[in-house]
């Protein structure tokens, strides 16, 4: 099956709407009415299904096939890390605001979701190794004066609420730019298309969709808000499964499987993992 993911505006229009999704491998559960209480591998496997949180919003880690299941990298690692339990995987749409509320009330057993590992999230949940990592950065037309921070001043910014780029541009933003939040990343895209923003806090990947769907815009990184190492996370309480998955990911790497699956997303070679930051 070949894989395709534009932002359109129709199909951003569906996903900022919820559009209602199937799942792979097993239907998705609705949230609150299955719970999980799984806290090492052994119980996950006495189960036979590991629900996993993963985003529909934000390919090609995350989004949708032509069917409307999720699909995309976070995907292919959460389907090679239930065939490695011997277990059915049960795929949970995730946003970036919900994340932590789905993963801290049992929706999900973990999240396989793009989720930057900082300081601030590492005194909620527990963090993997990473698995994946991009760049973001303030993007904005070619036309637009943006060189760096100071020039924010004034100017209308859309980010996705609670992601790392929105906690990145806080921390350099002056006091009079304009911050407006969405509720992820595919309206926040919208939000540059309609103009009604003037830039986004976004990483390379919606670059890339932008340029591709979006030419005439002009849109180019400005400055670099922060190089993200992305982590699967889990409850506290939930460290056995968290050193299994480290074992898991440091398989895939060592197998080639996770830069195969790199490759089959992004058409390019995966760079060397980032080191697990240290706080």
């Amino acid at each position: 099956m070949t894989h395709r993911f534009t932002l359109t505006r129709r199909g951003i229009a569906a996903l900022a709407l919820g559009t209602t999704l199937g799942a792979t491998l097993g239907a998705v559960p609705l949230p609150g009415l299955t719970r999980s209480a799984a806290a090492t591998p052994e119980e996950i496997k006495s189960r036979g299904r590991i629900m996993v949180g993963v985003l529909t919003d934000y390919p090609p880690f995350g989004g949708t096939d032509s069917n409307q299941n999720p699909a995309g990298y976070d995907v292919d690692v959460a389907r090679l890390l239930a065939k490695e339990l011997g277990v059915e995987l049960q795929l949970v749409p995730v946003t970036g605001p919900n994340r932590i509320p789905f993963l801290l009330t049992n929706k999900v057993d973990m999240l396989v979701a793009t989720f930057g590992i900082t300081e601030e999230r590492s005194k909620q949940v527990l963090f993997s190794n990473p698995y994946s990592a991009f760049t973001t950065y303030i993007l904005a037309p070619k036309s637009t004066a943006i060189k760096g921070p100071d020039d924010l001043k004034g100017v209308r910014v859309g980010v996705a609420r609670a992601s790392t780029q929105d906690s990145a541009l806080v921390a350099v933003a002056p006091k009079e730019t304009r911050i407006m939040r969405f509720d992820d990343d595919a309206t926040t895209t919208q939000s540059i298309i309609s103009g009604q923003v003037q830039a986004i806090g976004a990483s390379s990947t919606v670059l890339a969709q932008l340029t591709q769907n979006y030419a005439s815009l002009q849109i180019e990184p400005k400055f670099t808000l922060r190089a993200q190492a992305n982590g699967m996370a889990f409850r506290k309480q939930d460290a056995a499964l968290r050193d299994w998955s480290n074992g898991f990911i440091a398989k895939l790497v060592e197998s080639g499987e996770l830069n195969r699956i790199h490759e089959t997303w992004f058409k390019a070679k995966m760079d060397p993992l980032p080191p697990m930051p240290q706080f």
